[in-house]
């Protein structure tokens, strides 16, 4: 994994992303993993019938796919992720892909870690070009 960038390497309107295809396979690791059975994840004939029309991705694994790239970008060089807010806008299903862009919305300087935060606006858009998901997230940096 190459070196990931410290905070005195970012800069306000700084860019990164990250693609995936979804899988049924993450669709039945989340139910096992978050516990959640509700049918609009384990029930192809319940959730065909429902206003999604087929199975989705869960949430949480959504937003937790959404936030990997935070941590691989800033790889080696984060202290901690500290906030990490989603508003979900489309289902994901079995096949999407998405690509997630986080944007570096501004910079709070810490000189007692030496580094600071980052504050970050992510978006996610699905193969057809629809936003899924909205995020925020702040990152305790040190520099590089």
């Amino acid at each position: 994994m190459f070196p990931g960038k410290g905070y005195n390497q970012i800069q306000i309107g700084d860019e990164f992303s990250s693609q995936l295809t979804v899988t049924e396979t993450h669709i039945v690791l989340g139910s096992g993993m978050f516990g959640d059975f509700n049918p609009l994840h384990v029930d192809q004939l319940f959730a065909e019938r429902s206003k999604l029309g087929s199975r989705v991705l869960h949430g949480p694994f959504t937003s937790a796919l959404v936030g990997g790239p935070v941590g691989n970008y800033f790889h080696g060089t984060a202290i901690a992720y500290l906030e990490h807010n989603c508003r979900y806008l489309a289902p994901v299903r079995a096949g999407d892909t998405l690509k997630t862009t986080w944007r570096i919305s501004d910079k709070i300087d810490k000189p007692r870690y030496n580094g600071g935060i980052a504050v970050l606006a992510g978006r996610c858009v699905n193969q057809k070009g629809e936003i899924v998901l909205e995020a925020t997230g702040k990152i305790l940096l040190q520099a590089n």
